[in-house]
Order: structure tokens, then sequence, then C-alpha cells
């Protein structure tokens, strides 16, 4: 068996500009990371000039660094009842993925969305519809990937099942993947601290939707309990998932090669190298 490498990063802030994004990647040694392209708490789009995107795509391929995760934004809710909002999030969604494939991004991460004023089974009808949409119009080479969430409020995707439906109901479905977080899933109910409960939780994700599809992992602890329902990100290795449960994750051998994005606090300038530092040292080469 050759070695493997890990291929770790973090969310990154694209305030000052693409080239500081390069800079911050650099400096923090990693070889893939996550944005926003837009405030994640407004609708207003960011336009970034041609030779900006150009000279950032030149960089990243100079560096080795990829790929490139962009986030959508939380005001875009593909499971809302309401037209307009509904409408306005599918065609949004749609214009971040074009912009994010001009970047060089290879994957698109969105929650399915809350259905708060609808039921649960409207809300995931209005989720296929958009993604049927938005799936059909995307550019080759980016792919969307769904996110599952804690299920605190009226969010869906926390259980498996919520996304096996929306895989299953959409025939246009092979350029769709999942992105699975370690705060979601815990809070969602699934122990995926110890070794057999993960093993659980990949095997009802390979029987419900297929392994394969899973793309990218967020690492993120969280302080709150098992099956909390709640969406509280912490720094690795000092909640309730652990360090050992961190252990068992990034070697998993379904996981260990896929993308690991690390979505911890940033309070202090030191947050994210301690939180990169900690899972390299626990990643077994090989």
């Amino acid at each position: 068996m050759g070695q493997r490498s890990l291929r770790l990063g973090v969310h990154l802030s694209i305030e000052g500009g693409l080239d500081k994004v390069i800079q911050r990647a650099e400096s923090l040694g990693c070889n893939c990371f996550q944005i926003f392209l837009r405030n994640p708490r407004a609708f207003k789009a960011k336009v970034f000039p041609a030779a900006d995107k150009q000279r950032f795509k030149r960089s990243l391929r100079k560096l080795g660094i990829g790929p490139v995760v962009v986030h959508s934004v939380y005001m875009q809710n593909l499971a809302t009842s309401k037209p307009r909002l509904w409408k306005l999030s599918r065609n949004e969604f749609l214009r971040d993925i074009i912009e994010a494939k001009d970047l060089g991004a290879k994957f698109m991460v969105i929650h399915p969305g809350s259905f708060k004023g609808s039921t649960r089974l409207r809300g995931l009808g209005q989720v296929v519809k958009a993604l049927d949409y938005v799936l059909k119009r995307s550019p080759r080479g980016i792919k969307v990937l769904l996110e599952n969430t804690s299920g605190s409020g009226h969010w869906l995707g926390a259980e498996i099942e919520e996304l096996e439906y929306i895989f299953s109901e959409l025939k246009n479905c092979q350029n769709l993947g999942l992105c699975i977080d370690t705060c979601h899933s815990w809070c969602a109910g699934y122990n995926i601290r110890t070794a057999r409960g993960l093993d659980d939780f990949i095997k009802k994700i390979d029987k419900y939707i297929g392994k394969e599809k899973i793309e990218v992992i967020h690492l993120n602890d969280t302080q709150d309990e098992l099956g909390s329902r709640r969406d509280r990100h912490w720094h690795i290795g000092e909640g309730k998932i652990g360090l050992g449960g961190f252990r068992n994750i990034v070697n998993h051998k379904v996981l260990r090669e896929k993308v690991f994005i690390l979505e911890t606090p940033k309070k202090d300038k030191d947050d994210d190298p301690k939180n990169l530092s900690k899972i390299r040292r626990i990643f077994r080469v090989s």
C-alpha cells in the first residue's frame, strides 16, 4: 500500500480579495480550502474581476492547492414554500455555481434548507425541484454537495433518509454528492465518536445513498450532547467527539482520502493553526 497524503484545509475569508485567500491558505500550509463567494447572510453578489480570477487559478496551480470548495450563503433556502424566496434562492445558487466554476472550484456545498411554514415532505419536494433546475444548467467540472445538518428547528438533512429522498427523486443526480459535517452528524444523533458508531454511520450512508457520494468532510467538534439537534461548532478534541473520535474519522478507510475542511471557531489568530496541527498529528500516513 502506497502512502496517502492528507487533504486538509480551513474555511477562509475572502476579505481583501482573492490574492489574500491564497496567502492565507499558504501561510497555514493548507493544500485545499473553502470560501464563501459573498456575504453569507446577504443575497447581494460579489463580482470578481476576470483578471483576478485568472490570477487566482494560476496561483492554485503553481502552489498545488486544491480542490477549492465553495459554500453557499445562508440566505439561500431551496426548501422554502415562499415562491419569491424559492426562485431567488434557486437562481442565485445557480449563479454562484457558475462563478465558483470560473474560479476553478471543484465543489459547491449547500444545506438542503428549512421547511418552516410548510411540511417536511413539501420542503423536500421544493429541494428536489430546485436542484433539478440547477443541475440541468450547471457547468461541467463542478459538483454540488448536499450537507447534512443537525436538524435544529425546521432544517432538513439531519436524517440520512431525507438526503436519500432527494437523491432518489432526482433523475439528474450524477453531479450531486455529499458533504458530511461531524458536528451536525453527532448532534443529529449519530455516534461517530466510536469506531463502531462511525462504521454504522458510513454503512447507512452507503445503503441509502452510496459511500462514493461522500466528497468533503467538515471537521468540527461540539460541546453539545449526542442528538441535541444543536449546531455549535467547537475546537477539535475539546468537545464531545474528542480527539479519539477525530482519529477514527480522519483514518477511516472510506473517509481518509476525502477532502477535510475545518469550520472551527476563529476567535484568536492561533485557532486555525492549533486545530490544523491536531488533525495532522493524528492522521496516519500509511
